[in-house]
């Protein structure tokens, strides 16, 4: 039998389809789509914001800073040239030194590179007093370089080995030299004779963004015409290229150049002692320590309080700003006793401790309570040692340091940093 669907069928039929579809999508679809919703709303909110500054490391504290005077830190060109040419000058050096970072080819070595116009009571019964330090030393025990002196003529007959000239800093010491003025120079050194066993070519440039400071000098103004005088650039930017034995290393660190001249009365008579270091700490910050002695260091251990000449410095800004220590304690942990020393009292320190603190010249830190406490190890050195009738040591190269700076801030808040790092060290210990 056949069945005919009318049209008012056809629309029912058609409705009904439509009903049934809309129904099963809010059955399923719909209720799926809410349960997401509520699956969602249950996940907390996270403050990423927030939850970032609770993972954010504080930044280091920061020492106070040092009131210096305008004066004591500007250098003009005069000033870095040469001034033993003046009859009360007998003792003038230039000297630069770094310490590679992990960028270069030679990470954590150090560098100290000096051009020395030595007094020729320096080294009694020698006839060298032009003297040029070239060392390199890495942390695995690496050492290249030494010292070495040449003759100086009169000027007339043989000139000096050792030539420098005004303004700026010009020098030369056989095929080695330093040309350039604040803020860059170029140093290219080459070993010579000073290494018999390696073949070194260093070509360093050192570049600052800051201002030097003196850490000498007897003259307010002009100290270009003071008889004694030390100034430094410390946090240098310094790039270029050490060869050795054939094989280039590009390299890169953070270096110091400084310049100082003395008069007769600063003779091994007077000075017995000096230790000088340049100190790159691993947080960035630099310390500058120089101590001048008076006394020998005749047993192993001893403590000598009194530094009139003892500098300290100590920059979080690479030069920008010091922080200077004036009140210094030394004390020799330990000495070498190792075979090329002829004398026994002329003993190079094989350990040093650093103590230093604000001193009443600083009326501005005086509250402050800054108090600095440095172990300073001595690991791969160039040792030499000056016979009869000289008796003059020096070690040279590369330190460990380790200690702590602790300071209370403008709160009353007691702050403290761990300090470690590496230093390019100079030594040096004379008997007569």
């Amino acid at each position: 039998m056949r069945i005919k669907f009318k049209k008012i069928d056809a629309i029912i039929l058609v409705i009904m389809l439509l009903v049934t579809a809309l129904v099963t999508y809010n059955t399923f679809f719909l209720e799926t789509k809410k349960e997401k919703k509520e699956v969602i709303s249950e996940t907390p909110k996270v403050n990423v914001e927030k939850e970032f500054e609770k993972t954010e490391l504080k930044p280091e504290p920061i020492p106070p800073e040092s009131m210096i005077f305008g004066f004591m830190r500007a250098v003009s060109p005069e000033d870095e040239g040469k001034h033993f040419h003046k009859i009360l000058t007998c003792r003038e050096w230039w000297y630069f030194t770094v310490v590679l970072d992990e960028k270069s080819d030679l990470p954590g070595w150090t560098v100290i590179i000096s051009f020395n116009h030595m007094a020729r009571e320096d080294f009694l019964g020698q006839s060298k007093p032009d003297m040029m330090v070239l060392t390199i030393h890495g942390p695995n025990g690496e050492e290249y370089g030494g010292i070495i002196t040449k003759e100086r003529g009169l000027g007339i007959i043989k000139q000096p080995t050792l030539q420098a000239k005004t303004p700026g800093v010009n020098l030369e010491f056989e095929d080695s030299w330093v040309e350039g003025k604040a803020p860059r120079w170029h140093v290219h050194a080459e070993d010579n004779d000073i290494d018999k066993e390696h073949d070194i070519v260093v070509d360093l440039d050192f570049f600052t963004k800051s201002d030097p400071i003196w850490t000498f000098g007897e003259r307010t103004f002009q100290k270009s015409k003071s008889n004694i005088a030390n100034y430094m650039f410390t946090g240098c930017n310094v790039t270029g290229t050490i060869e050795i034995d054939g094989l280039l290393h590009k390299v890169q660190g953070t270096g110091t150049h400084e310049h100082s001249w003395t008069p007769h009365i600063f003779t091994k008579a007077l000075i017995k002692e000096w230790d000088w270091f340049h100190i790159v700490l691993d947080n960035g910050w630099i310390i500058y320590f120089s101590n001048y002695r008076i006394r020998h260091n005749i047993i192993d251990s001893y403590t000598n309080i009194f530094n009139p000449l003892g500098t300290l410095l100590i920059t979080t800004d690479q030069g920008k700003t010091f922080t200077v220590l004036e009140s210094i304690e030394t004390t020799v942990k330990k000495s070498d006793k190792s075979e090329n020393e002829v004398f026994l009292f002329v003993k190079m320190p094989s350990k040093i401790n650093v103590y230093a603190k604000t001193s009443p010249l600083q009326p501005f830190l005086e509250n402050s309570n800054i108090e600095l406490n440095l172990n300073i190890q001595f690991e791969n050195t160039f040792d030499k040692v000056w016979k009869l009738p000289t008796y003059v040591g020096m070690k040279i190269g590369l330190s460990t340091v380790g200690g702590r700076l602790t300071w209370k801030d403008s709160e009353g808040e007691m702050q403290e940093v761990e300090l470690e790092g590496t230093a390019a060290s100079w030594s040096m210990r004379a008997l007569i």
